[in-house]
């Protein structure tokens, strides 16, 4: 059976967030000298209503300029446009300068290879920098884990900086990184 890809993207989508409802804890006591859990993406909610989308947002900045030509590459502009919540941490131009040309070019091609690494980069829920733990691990939309740090006030996913926090969007948050991840 030939499902498409926005159909298995939205049910897996579905299935995180279902998982993440039924599997939520209290514990809050990790520490940072503990070993790094896996946990589900945290919620949050905005005060105040925003009207633009994720795409829409990282559309209207220049900076994101690669990251766009990659989703829309990818045909992941609705899926990252729909209800959400999403948390992003997106690249910029400069985080996808430090690839090669050529490596960049064949990826943006390969549009499995593009789409497990955008993927890689989107949470399942909206999480904002302060529900952030010193040290954690959290499922992307792709399946794997990211690991997240945060050590005197700064944070870090997979090692690569997160130099912007909590852009926020209709259907979720942004956090701006200096580097692609790759899963």
């Amino acid at each position: 059976m030939n499902i498409s890809l926005p159909i298995r993207l939205a049910s897996g989508i579905t299935v995180l967030m279902l998982s993440a409802a039924a599997c939520s804890s209290d514990d809050a006591s990790t520490t940072p000298e503990q070993a790094p859990t896996t946990t589900e993406a945290p919620t949050t909610t905005t005060a105040a209503p925003v009207e633009q989308t994720i795409v829409e947002i990282a559309s209207s900045e220049a900076d994101f300029s690669t990251l766009v030509t990659a989703v829309t590459a990818a045909g992941l502009v609705d899926t990252l446009s729909g209800a959400g919540p999403f948390t992003v941490f997106a690249p910029t131009n400069a985080a996808f300068a430090k690839i090669p040309e050529d490596q960049l070019t064949a990826i943006l091609a390969d549009t499995d290879q593009l789409t497990s690494i955008l993927t890689y980069h989107v949470l399942p829920a909206a999480v904002a920098s302060s529900d952030l733990e010193p040290t954690q691990q959290v499922a992307t939309v792709q399946g794997d884990t990211v690991d997240i740090e945060v050590v005197d006030g700064k944070a870090t996913i997979n090692g690569c900086n997160i130099v912007q926090t909590d852009i926020v969007a209709s259907n979720g948050v942004i956090h701006v990184i200096d580097c692609v991840l790759t899963p």
